[in-house]
């Protein structure tokens, strides 16, 4: 384990003791070991990328070694991220009546866990102000900092929102899906909160203003963009062992970048095809897509896109004026090119 990493379970860990002895509700034993096993299970088991990324990014703004006290901040604003992201996936995993996360049962699914898992969500999301408020209060830039927490909350839900609707049971038409629309679904679910948010908050505690780094959000949104259709390549292409989870997008009717590029390229018998397997939970449904997606070459296909989007990031980056920032957007392009998970 790195050693940021392993710091960065360690402020975990201090968190995590601070929130279950929170001055502000009397805890019983009950409560807190409820807490305690919800946090433990939900928000320090992924790869902490987002986390991370605050620490990494906040070090590549300054240029120099952090301070302790720096590694600590860093790694708390990080944190937050783990704690958004956790609130969202106990949430996502009931909406979409997922079976397993990170390679366990989602939370829902754990025995005696069931809805209360809904009310965890709220718990996870409120436990977010509580943090910033413990170790960032008297900050300049504390009140921007709440500022942007909400504004990506907002648009996260906001993008969960369109995906969901575009889904309904019994509405379930693939002549809406296109690309504009999965770009805005991925553009307000994931690429806020994933790319854009760590690299504002190390703006923020660097003392830098965001209204001046609208370029910045602009090439980490495009960023997001790029890591979702990686995201909708590896749910069928990938390999459940790898990458944690078996994907279902093909059941879900998800608004995936596969089948709206199958849509584009495939003649009017496949279209027949997709329009009578898509969405389906059997098996074989599943099974005739996937064929389809291998008829249509669509590995090819995104081989070209990934290799086509990494050169415009990569001269987008190079385009801004600050090496600092460049380094910054490098590392986060050098994460997750290629990635296999």
């Amino acid at each position: 384990m790195s050693e940021t990493k392993s710091k960065f379970l360690e402020v975990y860990s201090v968190l995590k003791s601070e929130l279950l002895n929170d001055p502000a509700f009397e805890f019983t034993d009950d409560s807190r070991q409820w807490v305690e096993r919800m946090l433990d299970y939900n928000v320090p088991g992924g790869k902490l990328n987002r986390g991370l990324s605050v620490v990494d990014s906040y070090k590549l703004l300054q240029g120099r070694q952090l301070t302790d006290d720096e590694v600590f901040l860093a790694c708390v604003l990080g944190l937050c991220i783990e704690w958004l992201q956790a609130y969202f996936l106990v949430l996502d995993d009931i909406m979409d009546n997922s079976h397993t996360r990170r390679g366990q049962p989602c939370w829902f699914r754990v025995p005696k866990v069931g809805m209360i898992a809904a009310n965890d969500g709220v718990i996870l999301r409120n436990q977010i102000p509580r943090i910033l408020k413990n170790h960032f209060k008297g900050k300049p830039y504390y009140v921007d900092l709440l500022d942007l927490f909400n504004e990506v909350e907002f648009q996260t839900a906001s993008g969960q929102m369109i995906d969901l609707i575009t889904t309904i049971e019994g509405e379930k038409d693939l002549s809406k899906y296109s690309l504009p629309l999965h770009r805005r679904i991925v553009q307000y679910k994931t690429a806020y909160y994933s790319f854009h948010l760590p690299v504002a908050c190390a703006l923020l505690m660097a003392g830098e203003n965001l209204d001046n780094h609208t370029s910045v959000k602009d090439i980490l949104v495009q960023m997001g963009i790029y890591f979702q259709v990686q995201d909708d390549y590896l749910d069928c292409f990938g390999d459940p062992q790898v990458i944690g989870k078996i994907g279902t997008d093909i059941e879900d009717f998800k608004c995936s970048w596969l089948i709206v590029k199958a849509l584009e390229i495939c003649n009017e018998e496949q279209k027949k095809t997709l329009y009578g397997n898509y969405g389906k939970a059997d098996p074989a449904n599943v099974a005739k897509v996937k064929a389809l997606y291998k008829d249509l070459d669509l590995q090819g296909v995104f081989l070209e896109y990934e290799s086509k989007s990494y050169e415009t990031l990569v001269s987008s980056i190079e385009a801004h004026p600050s090496k600092a920032v460049q380094a910054v957007l490098k590392s986060f392009l050098g994460k997750i090119y290629k990635r296999q998970k």
